[in-house]
């Protein structure tokens, strides 16, 4: 199994979750992170840093996210590695409070 970052990250790319990953297994673009599956752990250290809900367990996932699995191990494998916390993209803040966080 792995973690999932599903769209609930699309347009905010909060890093916290990042900042407490132990190997590195977030990778980004210019409107989301996306988990590597192949790196992660399964520590589960980044659930509960999201500010936004966005990831999950994989056992854990709503059945209407589950394409974010496929979605996570495809980005991943082509994008940079998000190596530290960086700032949340400009209208992170409107789009939380957008998700009712």
């Amino acid at each position: 199994m792995t973690t999932v970052v599903t769209d609930n990250c699309r347009k905010c790319r909060f890093t916290e979750c990042v900042s407490v990953c132990p190997v590195e297994c977030f990778h980004y673009d210019d409107d989301m992170l996306y988990i590597d599956p192949r790196v992660c752990i399964d520590c589960s250290a980044c659930v509960p840093k999201c500010p936004v809900q966005a990831i999950y367990e994989e056992c854990d996932l709503p059945q209407d996210k589950s394409g974010w699995i496929e979605i996570n191990a495809a980005r991943s494998a082509s994008l940079p590695v998000c190596a530290g916390q960086k700032e949340p993209l400009p209208g992170a803040l409107e789009r939380k409070a957008e998700l009712g966080f």
